[in-house]
């Protein structure tokens, strides 16, 4: 099994603390954020991680290396300045990743999740399995809803993406170069009833500012 971490973004709303560090080496209790996903996936047995990078990418490498710490075998996807945003990163990705499904997680989460969990496999018509949460308090409004096992533009009971999915690379066809988007992957597979998601109630915080960093920090140091 192979995974893709999400690590490029700049996290300005996350200055100053971004400010001479990339986002997912900020601590959590005292080990890096990006940490506790490396070791939540080598316990889930991945084997291949992949890790994109744009602002202080020296910065992970030195701190990953080859992954051999965690038992894993780590590569990098090196950015340019500004980063491809969320799917021109994963494109750029692709000859890593191979050709069977993958995971893809966000670098600047935290979850308790046990990723053991995580869905392995597809069904053949699924471009991807989206794992959502609970809306967060800032962002009451979620971002789709979530009826048998499909997710929906339309509905009522909205939920979050946690940034945690299982894809497939036909996703993300035609494979455009350069900045893009993810939302407009996920809007097309919706319409075409082709995006599978679970809801799990655990957990989960989007480390997006330093407020919600305080506050996680304070929750897991009790």
């Amino acid at each position: 099994m192979r995974a893709m971490i999400l690590a490029a973004g700049r996290g300005n709303r996350m200055r100053p603390l971004t400010d001479n560090q990339p986002k997912p080496l900020l601590p959590i209790a005292g080990k890096p954020l990006l940490a506790y996903h490396l070791e939540k996936l080598a316990q889930a047995r991945v084997n291949e991680v992949v890790i994109n990078h744009a602002w202080h990418g020296e910065q992970i490498e030195n701190f990953v290396g080859d992954g051999s710490r965690w038992g894993l075998q780590v590569s990098f996807s090196a950015e340019p300045e500004g980063g491809l945003e969320t799917a021109g990163g994963i494109i750029k990705a692709l000859p890593l990743l191979g050709d069977e499904p993958f995971w893809v997680i966000n670098g600047d989460i935290w979850t308790d999740w046990d990723y053991r969990d995580l869905p392995t496999q597809l069904e053949t018509e699924q471009l991807a399995h989206l794992i959502m949460v609970k809306n967060p308090a800032h962002h009451p409004e979620g971002d789709f809803a979530l009826e048998n096992g499909l997710l929906v533009n339309d509905g009522s009971e909205r939920k979050t993406f946690s940034g945690i999915g299982l894809y497939r690379k036909e996703l993300l066809e035609p494979y455009p170069q350069g900045k893009q988007p993810l939302k407009t992957f996920f809007d097309r597979a919706i319409n075409q009833s082709r995006l599978a998601a679970s809801y799990w109630e655990g957990h989960w915080t989007d480390v997006g500012t330093p407020e919600r960093l305080h506050q996680l920090n304070q929750q897991l140091e009790k």
